[in-house]
């Protein structure tokens, strides 16, 4: 990262506490948001973000719910410590939901969460539909996450991976996935969360924070827009008309790079 670009990613941190309007915006433009396309009913679980919970997702799950998802929270406490029971149980509980609704499952994950939602849908493709990442550190540089030092301060340096592993997380998983960032994160170097270009993998950029792209209304507009798509026609995202001035979607040229099978035994902010 550039001198230039490094004082540009503290600025951007220094103005995370836009965050709040965002969080406003989403109850203001509330009505309009129940307007939305509505899904085919089948379940999405929502990973939330480094430090925090199921009652981050809540305002996301709720209006999945009433665009006619069946959401869930992951329901595994605050996301602090990570390790390899932890990464279990996401695998057991997409595996449940997936089972108990009959019907592939989409995964949605917030900055660390993303991280996860991707991981586990390597160990599980069988069982997932879609993933979705928002803000999330996946280039696998820690240099790239304004979080990895309190990350590693908390779970220890055990929890940091070598390299070789760490660059599989810029691979997508073996599913269609969505990387939705933005270049005002201050949290998460825009950067790291481009992910390796595929035919079912794609990046899209928004105007948000790092700490309010969970409640954005055009990040929902977003949401609401992939989560759409019939199972087994999913089509990348285009940005036309109007849309032009909000969404942008970077030119990929795809490479050689296959999506990542193997399971990951941990990950890493």
């Amino acid at each position: 990262m550039s001198p230039l670009r490094r004082a540009k990613f503290r600025f951007w941190r220094l103005a995370e506490p836009r965050a709040l309007f965002e969080w406003q915006s989403f109850y203001a433009f509330r009505p309009w948001l129940k307007r939305l396309p509505r899904g085919d009913g089948h379940p999405v679980i929502v990973f939330p973000g480094f430090g925090g919970g199921d009652l981050s997702t809540r305002p996301m799950r709720a209006l999945l719910t009433s665009l006619g998802y069946e959401s869930h929270g992951w329901g595994l406490g605050s996301n602090i410590w990570v390790d390899e029971h932890l990464e279990a149980e996401m695998v057991a509980l997409v595996r449940e939901v997936a089972s108990n609704s009959g019907r592939k499952v989409s995964l949605i994950g917030w900055s660390l969460g993303g991280l996860f939602a991707r991981e586990v849908a390597k160990a599980c493709p069988d069982c997932v539909r879609s993933v979705i990442s928002l803000g999330s550190p996946i280039s696998g540089e820690p240099r790239h996450s304004g979080a990895h030092a309190l990350f590693t301060l908390l779970n220890g340096a055990a929890s940091s991976l070598d390299h070789a592993r760490r660059a599989s997380f810029k691979s997508p998983p073996p599913v269609p996935s969505t990387s939705i960032y933005s270049k005002t994160d201050g949290i998460v170097a825009w950067e790291g969360s481009i992910q390796t270009a595929h035919p079912q993998s794609e990046n899209i950029e928004v105007p948000a924070s790092h700490l309010g792209i969970g409640v954005n209304p055009l990040v929902m507009y977003v949401l609401a827009d992939r989560l759409r798509q019939p199972e087994g026609q999913w089509r990348k995202f285009r940005a036309t008309g109007i849309h032009k001035l909000w969404f942008s979607v970077p030119k990929q040229s795809v490479n050689s790079v296959p999506a990542h099978n193997a399971r990951s035994a941990s990950v890493s902010s």
